[in-house]
């Protein structure tokens, strides 16, 4: 069975299909409404109805307005954007300013126990889930024998505990992915960290958000996950309904700022200078094979 399954490859955040008279886009990211908006006019000259969906139509629904039948709900969408990927539930009862998850899906969880098991799954929560339906999740993967490669949007530390960790890491053949979004998380990651203490640094991977706090504040959160033994992976801010793929420039930010210490911190800098010593011109190896690549964090298509 070695080899029979992959994390697959993502189309960048614009999927499109045709079925019957119809065509369907969806659209993960705000930035892609532009390609969107081309794409419906040009299968609408081709006689086809349109139907656009997905986040990045969330905040802009007017955006399509004329051109094409804008929402609702279309099953296993996500498929389209990946073969290998594959939802279990909906929804996060965190509730996270900058996330479009709750905005779109609620804070509730809708469990979707027919779920096609797939190598990546991308549920937006996994360690909130009741315990009951993460025993369920598991024991899909372990009937089927389906390889979980990639939890794609990871275990929130709030909710990670030793408990949490022994249910699912003897399917779990990618990285812990946790994220470290604001200083006021400080002690359930480094508690979450502590627990991953034996899991190798480079399957631990954290997404720090950066440009949301002032620099010194980012910074520092990612040196503490450099420091607990995690691989940092910066993100840099983006309003929901930003029209291009820009950062939000707040506080102390500068755009070059937030790409030099995305830089630092994404292309493994860190391992050879601190951040105050970064120049542009440095570099460093690619990492081994044991590092994975990184998703789209929070979509729900």
């Amino acid at each position: 069975m070695k080899g029979k399954f992959s994390k697959g490859t993502w189309v960048k955040g614009l999927a499109e299909w045709i079925e019957g008279d119809t065509a369907f886009i969806s659209v993960a990211f705000s930035w892609r409404l532009d390609d969107a908006y081309s794409r419906a006019v040009w299968y609408r000259a081709q006689g086809y109805k349109v139907r656009v969906g997905g986040p990045g139509t969330f905040t802009r629904q007017d955006y399509l307005k004329g051109i094409a039948d804008v929402g609702g709900d279309y099953p296993d969408a996500v498929a389209k954007h990946n073969p290998m990927a594959t939802f279990a539930s909906r929804g996060c009862p965190v509730g996270c300013w900058f996330c479009i998850v709750p905005k779109m899906e609620g804070k509730d969880f809708t469990e979707l126990p027919d779920f096609p098991v797939r190598p990546v799954l991308c549920d937006n929560n996994l360690s909130a889930l009741s315990p009951e339906y993460q025993d369920y999740i598991v024991s899909r993967y372990q009937a089927t024998g389906v390889p979980l490669l990639d939890a794609n949007s990871g275990f929130e530390p709030k909710k990670f505990n030793e408990e949490v960790y022994r249910r699912w890491e003897p399917i779990n053949k990618g990285a812990w992915r946790l994220a470290y979004d604001e200083q006021k998380e400080r002690e359930e990651v480094r508690a979450a960290m502590h627990i991953l203490y034996e899991v190798p640094q480079s399957r631990k991977r954290v997404y720090v958000l950066i440009g949301n706090e002032p620099m010194e504040a980012c910074l520092e959160r990612i040196n503490e996950v450099i420091e607990w033994g995690g691989d940092p992976h910066a993100q840099p801010f983006i309003k929901l309904n930003a029209p291009e793929k820009k950062p939000s420039i707040r506080h102390d930010w500068s755009r070059q700022a937030l790409a030099d210490m995305a830089r630092w911190c994404n292309g493994w800098v860190w391992r050879k200078a601190p951040f105050e010593d970064y120049r542009r011109a440095m570099r460093t190896k690619t990492p081994d094979k044991n590092q994975l690549s990184l998703p789209q964090r929070h979509h729900c298509y």
